[in-house]
């Protein structure tokens, strides 16, 4: 019988991080009222980490793995946990113990009062440095302010999502996936539940200053179009400026003939101006057609080189196509 409840880690490089982790894990789900499975997506790690899945796996038979052939990227890999997830009652986490897997039994409540989709919302961040703090504050407002659905603010992808939330977001095709855009576009009845953000409990930081701006243009990009409008108004601006700065040379040019502001450097001013505004026009233009591009390849979102723990009667043949997932290591499944 398939587990009610499904435990999401994605694990990237985290073999210090890996046994806490399973401790604390499985701490909660001894506690659950039913069955558990405890679902780790190894994205192409180079260290130890794909070893002690294993081991894991073989020690304790709720816990199954899947293993990337190379690095697809955190909302890839928790996607694909999203794709071969069997329980009623799906938890997200990340690996580094920032989401306090003890926040479980609150969500689980949550849930049984009607609520789809609980999500945990973070109210302190304890010994981040003020420029990262500052950085994700700022994001989340803006983001919030000019997506075109209500993205909560400082919330992860630490959440719980009912089964009827899985398969939508496993029915939707694209490839440039911002599960925290998607979980607030599918609707459903939504709530948080609040907590403070721990340190990482060991190894270095996965998410660096630049992945997490990619992430956060990726989040902009995906779920608004203000950044294609911006476009239209600095274009109109840039024009009316030209027109302003045609009016004042011309009034300097009859009035001031030997001014220096009526010659090379106004000029050179207008040129770097409107060169500037087209480049940033080209860049925006550039991240969305980028996306299409990436759209219509209809490449597989990941490449599996090896399952464990899901038995052939749960890998629905015709689903792992809709999802377009390649299983490369047929000897390790079970």
């Amino acid at each position: 019988m398939n587990p009610k409840y499904s435990f999401i880690i994605p694990i990237y490089n985290e073999e210090e991080t890996i046994p806490e982790l399973y401790r604390r894990v499985s701490a909660v789900m001894e506690e659950l009222d039913d069955t558990a499975e405890l679902i780790l997506v190894n994205d192409g790690s180079k260290d130890r980490s794909l070893q002690l899945m294993r081991n894991l796996h073989q020690k304790d038979s709720r816990v199954c793995y899947l293993s990337f052939a190379r690095n697809f990227g955190h909302q890839i890999a928790v996607t694909a946990g999203l794709n071969f997830v069997r329980g009623q009652v799906i938890f997200i986490l990340d690996a580094d113990l920032q989401d306090p897997p003890e926040l479980i039994p609150e969500m689980i409540e949550k849930w049984r009062q009607g609520y789809h989709i609980v999500y945990a919302q973070r109210t302190k961040r304890r010994k981040e440095g003020w420029f990262k703090r500052f950085t994700a504050y700022a994001f989340y407002r803006i983001l919030k302010q000019l997506a075109d659905v209500d993205i909560p603010t400082d919330t992860g992808d630490f959440c719980l999502l009912d089964r009827q939330v899985v398969d939508i977001l496993n029915s939707m095709p694209e490839r440039n996936r911002y599960l925290r855009g998607l979980r607030s576009w599918v609707g459903f009845r939504q709530t948080s539940v609040q907590f403070q953000r721990d340190p990482r409990f060991a190894g270095e930081v996965k998410y660096t200053f630049r992945k997490s701006l990619a992430l956060a243009i990726n989040g902009l990009v995906s779920f608004s179009r203000v950044p294609l409008q911006l476009s239209t108004y600095v274009g109109l601006l840039s024009a009316i400026v030209a027109i302003l700065m045609a009016i004042l040379v011309i009034y300097w040019r009859i009035f001031t003939p030997h001014s220096p502001l009526t010659g090379f450097t106004i000029i050179l001013v207008a040129i770097f101006f409107i060169g500037s505004v087209q480049l940033v026009s080209i860049g925006i233009l550039g991240e969305y057609i980028g996306r299409i591009y990436e759209e219509v390849k209809g490449r597989p979102l990941y490449t599996l080189a090896e399952i464990n723990g899901f038995s052939l009667e749960n890998i629905n043949t015709k689903q792992m196509t809709a999802r377009q997932v390649v299983k490369a290591d047929h000897g390790r499944s079970d």
